[in-house]
């Protein structure tokens, strides 16, 4: 590892300014949910990640518009909304209607993903592709242009504790890789299995935005908890 890894340069001190952590309200409890919201932002949390399932694309259920809406009428954190669900073209724009700032479907999911994406921008919102551990990222590749982010799933989405997938570390520096080399502004989120031990090596790989459901919610105390991770993040390894 260089000395750039322990000496704010340039190049480290852009990567700070622009790390964020997303802490994910399906591991929050849904009856004190604004008071999680007040809590994690206190932390220092500036994105609120929404897991939208529909019990067909991926083995369970959650929430949909009308959370949606009462989120934003809550808080004026980023609402970062993941469709894990089938035909997200039809719903997509919905959500941005519903007041979510960024929307991420799933390439697997999709067919006409370049027009979801570019649907999702017309009306507002930041477009993000989606993509499961073992789907090469080769299938994303055509239509990463049109995305403002991607969201890099390290587990099997469906279900939140889940257990990093250790593969996606690799992943995630050829993502970077692609981007850089193409010179595309596109950031990068990664969600599943993250917490204060593996933060710091996935914001070395490349992560922009990390999302954390246990890690921040698992242990009672939101605000302190994304202290932490934020803190440990900024440890080089």
């Amino acid at each position: 590892m260089s000395n750039d890894n322990y000496i704010l340069g340039n190049k480290v001190t852009e990567n700070l300014r622009s790390f964020e952590i997303a802490p994910s309200i399906l591991s929050a409890d849904f009856t004190r949910l604004g008071e999680a919201i007040g809590a994690v932002e206190d932390g220092g949390a500036t994105v609120l990640h929404v897991d939208v399932m529909d019990g067909h694309f991926v083995p369970n259920i959650t929430i949909g518009l009308p959370v949606v809406r009462s989120l934003r009428a809550a808080t004026r954190m980023t609402i970062d909304t993941h469709l894990m669900i089938s035909e997200p073209g039809r719903y997509a724009v919905e959500f941005v209607k519903a007041g979510a700032d960024m929307v991420s479907v799933h390439v697997e999911a999709d067919v006409h993903l370049q027009r979801t994406l570019t649907a999702i921008k017309g009306a507002g919102a930041r477009a993000g592709i989606a993509i499961n551990p073992a789907t090469p990222l080769v299938a994303l590749e055509e239509a990463l242009p049109y995305a403002d982010f991607v969201l890099l799933m390290s587990v099997n989405p469906g279900f939140g504790g889940q257990s990093f997938i250790p593969t996606s570390l690799d992943k995630l520096r050829r993502l970077r890789s692609m981007i850089d080399q193409r010179g595309l502004a596109t950031r990068i989120e990664i969600d599943g299995g993250i917490d204060g031990d593996n933060i710091a090596e996935i914001r070395d790989a490349g992560a922009d935005i990390v999302v954390a459901g246990s890690a921040v919610f698992g242990g009672g105390k939101p605000t302190e908890a994304v202290k932490e991770l934020l803190d440990n993040a900024t440890v080089w390894v």
